[in-house]
């Protein structure tokens, strides 16, 4: 029975109910509760809308999301009444709210917190404390409004108040000249705009409405990203080549017939897959049904908005982390409100609130950005399924190097697998040349660059072509070491070592973000041997300013794309060609589309190679094919270097070929004798606290119950250390259980989740992780 809150007693008549999820993540209070309607909120009061409540014994206030409204109450005392509704209109709708059910079931993340994962953080509320002691729920979605004027009078009577005018109120004259020559627009202007345009103050055109020339209106404009794209001239749908036109008439047909058929589009970088997906969102809208699109991250977000937005100009919303919090919120309403039906945006973009979808496109399916770490931790793909299911629509998942577990699951047919194995300009694939480090001399002033690729990079500025060079790992170098006494500087928080950056003149940690000055000597034993090893995308540029004085280069990464707009900017500034080479981590190995990019090259290729991690091959296998599919994409022919210390593992050596099909059967049989994904099911239980032996004993605990309640069939693996022991001042304890079919994990899961939550009380946290993309 849920339970709920008790309000009055002696009341003969039992209220209108709404059930209410309130905002108090904890397992506890992890159901909807009852509380009565008062018949002034009657009307307002549906699902889906925010409102405010009295929780608990004494007069605490917050926000609750009403997700039902049943016919009678399952308690039968008297219930609390809702206090105050936050919504005009519901902000989640049916398809959402069971969404976000589905969600916090599939996750094990409280549904609250699923629930405000689907909506903008505009439209989180906060409690605030009054001086009166009072505490009132605070919400902070606020629409952009601006000041607006509307001529009033016709041009005669305009006239006519010109004789009222005094010879020097020249601001008023000046106005009534512009209302007289029609140069304010019926439909009004913005008053900032007004004064600008005749030079006039506010005290003026206030003094115009008072006397009746014009009225004042107060009128949203829409914070719009990427709005300038919107007037450009529309492009057209090119001639599709044979293998589009296959795939894109297997998709338009379950497009047409409302069918939720899952289809991987395996095409090689190059092949024309973003022409397919527009046509296919043409379909979809010609149909009268909406569109969603998911791109990994934010930085591939410009080139993919400019191609969509260039085919469906202000149709297309755009939604990611990287937009202000008023500009999301704009977008999110524009969507709600069905002024937009066709959204682009990375992995929280698969919540639009969009309705009849026609389409879902994930392009770069592989990515594991897809993946959410923190709760609730989903995978954008299962969101995107669960959503064409609803809609009954095709799902298209976009990639060159396919995860293993789709790539199966085409194989066994339950998705439906469309192969574009050749580029749409019949150019061939760059070939790529894999450089041994392990011969390579190098010194202080080559750096980290072989002679081969210094000599291919002077070649292209030679032919005032372009370069992307890649580089794993940000920052100067990856540690500081004294080589007297071998002292390493490590983050007091995180079981890490420091990563030095010149730019701030300091030693920063990646994942807690302490940051302290760089050394002069060693803090241990005061040698002044100390120096910096390993290297970064900071010490990369020093290096390669150095070896090319005359190229322009721009460097793109984390630490140079804080700023909000910052991708797009360096983006244009490569694409104008203002910088001959673009350097960077990861985050340029995908989706970029220049045509004077001929040489690519890859710094350090083993990177992900040495993590103790089941994917590792895969990653690596992946990046090096995506980022070498980033040369030679228009007329002129490219050319890849892959810098490596390991030239004979496979995944180099595949990589080298492109060959995504040899390695697939390779590593698949790498995971059957290993017993991993997508043989197995994998779910990572991790449980962290201040001290060592605390966690440590919980995890044994946890571990303990799980070979209690599962099967013989399931192999649980550990606890064992996280692989960086302690983060933010907490020490990690993980346990991975491997299984294929486990009738009682989910309540066995289920019970754990009720057993741990007190011990959040004592300190500890408890994650649930189902399918990690990764052990470390």
């Amino acid at each position: 029975m849920l339970k709920c809150i008790q309000y009055l007693k002696g009341a003969d008549v039992m209220p209108a109910v709404a059930k209410v999820v309130v905002d108090v993540p904890t397992q506890q209070t992890n159901q909807p509760y009852d509380y009565a309607i008062p018949a002034a909120l009657a009307d307002q009061v549906v699902p889906g809308v925010r409102v405010v409540v009295n929780f608990g014994n004494g007069s605490r206030r917050v926000m609750g999301m009403v997700v039902e409204l049943p016919e009678s109450a399952d308690f039968d005392g008297e219930l609390k009444p809702i206090e105050e509704v936050l919504d005009k209109k519901p902000v989640l709708d049916a398809e959402r709210l069971a969404l976000s059910r589905w969600l916090a079931d599939d996750s094990y993340a409280f549904w609250i917190t699923c629930i405000q994962t689907m909506l903008p953080g505009a439209l989180r509320t906060e409690t605030k404390l009054l001086k009166n002691h009072q505490q009132v729920v605070v919400d902070k979605g606020r629409a952009q409004v601006f000041a607006f004027v509307v001529p009033a009078l016709t041009v005669a009577q305009y006239q006519a108040a010109l004789a009222t005018v005094r010879p020097n109120a020249k601001g008023q004259l000046a106005l009534l000249q512009a209302l007289i020559a029609g140069k304010i627009a019926p439909d009004g202007i913005q008053v900032s705009h007004l004064e600008k345009k005749l030079d006039v103050d506010r005290t003026t055109i206030n003094k115009a409405v008072t006397l009746g020339w014009l009225r004042a209106e107060k009128r949203e404009i829409y914070r719009t990203p990427y709005s300038d794209l919107d007037d450009r001239d529309r492009t057209q749908p090119l001639t599709l080549t044979a293998q589009q036109q296959t795939a894109y008439a297997a998709v338009a047909a379950a497009v047409t017939s409302k069918t939720a058929q899952t289809f991987l589009l395996e095409g090689v970088t190059g092949s024309g897959k973003t022409e397919v997906y527009l046509q296919l969102i043409a379909q979809a809208r010609a149909a009268g049904r909406t569109a969603l699109m998911l791109v990994p991250e934010i930085g591939l977000t410009p080139q993919m908005v400019g191609s969509v937005k260039g085919r469906f100009g202000s149709d297309v919303a755009v939604l990611h982390s990287g937009l202000g919090n008023g500009e999301r919120y704009d977008e999110w309403r524009r969507i709600a409100r069905g002024e937009a039906h066709v959204v682009v945006g990375a992995r929280s973009a698969a919540f639009a609130p969009l309705q009849n979808i026609g389409v879902l496109i994930m392009d770069e399916e592989h990515e594991a950005t897809y993946k959410q770490e923190d709760a609730p931790r989903y995978h954008a793909r299962d969101v995107l399924l669960w959503r064409a299911r609803y809609n009954h629509a095709p799902v298209v998942l976009g990639s060159a190097t396919p995860s293993l577990e789709s790539r199966a699951r085409a194989e066994k047919g339950v998705y439906t697998q469309l192969m574009m194995p050749k580029r749409a300009n019949a150019q061939p694939l760059p070939p790529v040349h894999v450089v041994d480090m392990r011969q390579s001399e190098l010194d202080n002033e080559s750096g980290d660059f072989s002679q081969q690729l210094l000599d291919a990079l002077k070649t292209r500025l030679q032919k005032h072509e372009q370069s992307v060079l890649m580089l794993n790992r940000r920052g100067f170098s990856s540690f500081v070491m004294c080589r007297e006494c071998g002292y390493v500087a490590k983050c007091p928080n995180c079981d890490i070592s420091l990563t030095l950056h010149m730019d701030t003149h300091n030693l920063r940690c990646h994942y807690c973000g302490h940051e302290e000055p760089i050394p002069r000597e060693c803090p241990s034993c005061h040698s002044p041997k100390i120096r910096y090893y390993g290297t970064g995308t900071e010490k990369v540029e020093q290096t390669l300013t150095k070896l090319l004085p005359d190229a322009r280069i721009l460097r793109m990464d984390v630490d140079t794309t804080r700023r909000k707009g910052a991708h797009s900017r360096l983006l244009k500034q490569f694409g104008n060609h203002e910088a001959d080479i673009l350097l960077g981590t990861q985050m340029i190995a995908k989706g970029l589309d220049f045509p004077d990019v001929t040489l690519v090259g890859v710094i350090n290729a083993d990177t992900a190679l040495g993590l103790p991690d089941f994917r590792a091959s895969e990653r690596t296998f992946q990046l090096l094919t995506q980022v070498s599919g980033r040369a030679g994409r228009a007329d002129k022919p490219g050319e890849v270097y892959i810098q490596t210390y390991n030239p004979d593992h496979y995944a180099i050596q595949l990589a080298q070929r492109q060959d995504y099909e040899r390695f697939f059967g390779y590593e698949m049989h790498m995971r059957h004798e290993g017993g991993y994904p997508p043989y197995f099911f994998t779910f990572r239980l991790t449980v962290s606290h201040e001290v060592e032996d605390q966690a440590a004993k919980a995890a044994f605990r946890l571990a303990d119950m799980l070979r209690d309640q599962l099967s013989d069939g399931a192999v649980i693996l550990g606890p064992t250390r996280g692989a960086i022991a302690r983060l933010k001042r907490r020490y990690y304890y993980q346990i991975v259980v491997k299984y294929k079919r486990e009738p009682h994990l989910t309540a066995t899961l289920a019970q754990m989740l009720e057993t741990t939550q007190t011990s959040s009380r004592s300190g500890f946290q408890i994650a649930f992780d189902r399918e990690p993309l990764s052990f470390v």
